[in-house]
């Protein structure tokens, strides 16, 4: 199975499951991964989702290049409108989502992160929209999530220099919400898992949804 999902104690966690390919997102894996969304978001026992990434070293590379190469152009641009679909689904759970990057996460892969409402960073761990070094852009939404979460300017920098900064930098920056060593990362996972799980449902669902209000208003704004 290239997804993987588990439900446990109104928790849910979606697994990347390619750690052979560094957990690249392939045509397989896109239509799991959107298959196991749906499931969550027909689950109302379901208070807070994880995704994560098998292995230690990569939560998810990016789009599996390999495959694209063999892709005619009409499978490339239904590839993308998938990618961008689905990127548009996971943002749009009326649950907390938080991605969990035990490694580091390129392209495709940050793009997934930046879908969810927060982040949680290995120290080891890297990440970088770094499609313009392969003369593309990110293209799921990538260059807007981006660009609201840490300004137009210094989205601009990250993007068109394709940078891979490091959970100093990414912290700093407010990419994500916490770095902390890989080691100790399954452990503030369970605590994220048990504190929010334990607040009201409905509360946490109708907050997050005055903050989504909220943060279009402004981006519309803008």
């Amino acid at each position: 199975m290239t997804t993987l999902l588990t439900i446990e104690n109104h928790v849910a966690t979606i697994t990347l499951n390619r750690p052979e390919a560094s957990n690249a997102v392939s045509k397989e894996m896109l239509s799991s991964f959107l298959k196991h969304l749906q499931e969550v978001s027909m689950n109302n026992s379901i208070r807070v989702l994880f995704i994560v990434g098998a292995g230690e070293k990569v939560f998810c590379a990016g789009a599996d290049l390999k495959e694209r190469a063999g892709m005619t152009e009409k499978e490339v641009i239904q590839f993308l409108d998938l990618f961008k679909y689905t990127c548009n689904f996971l943002e749009s759970l009326p649950i907390p989502t938080i991605a969990i990057l035990n490694g580091d996460a390129y392209g495709g892969g940050l793009e997934i992160a930046l879908c969810c409402d927060m982040r949680l960073m290995a120290n080891e761990a890297k990440i970088g929209l770094t499609e313009t070094k392969l003369g593309i852009i990110p293209g799921a939404g990538g260059t807007q999530r981006l660009s609201r979460l840490i300004g137009i300017s210094r989205a601009m920098e990250l993007i068109f220099t394709a940078r891979r900064i490091d959970s100093l930098k990414a912290f700093e920056l407010g990419i994500v919400n916490v770095k902390i060593d890989r080691v100790e990362l399954s452990s503030l996972k369970q605590s994220y898992a048990e504190e929010i799980s334990s607040s009201a449902p409905i509360a946490v669902r109708m907050a997050k949804k005055a903050i989504k209000k909220k943060a279009r208003e402004n981006a519309e704004a803008d």
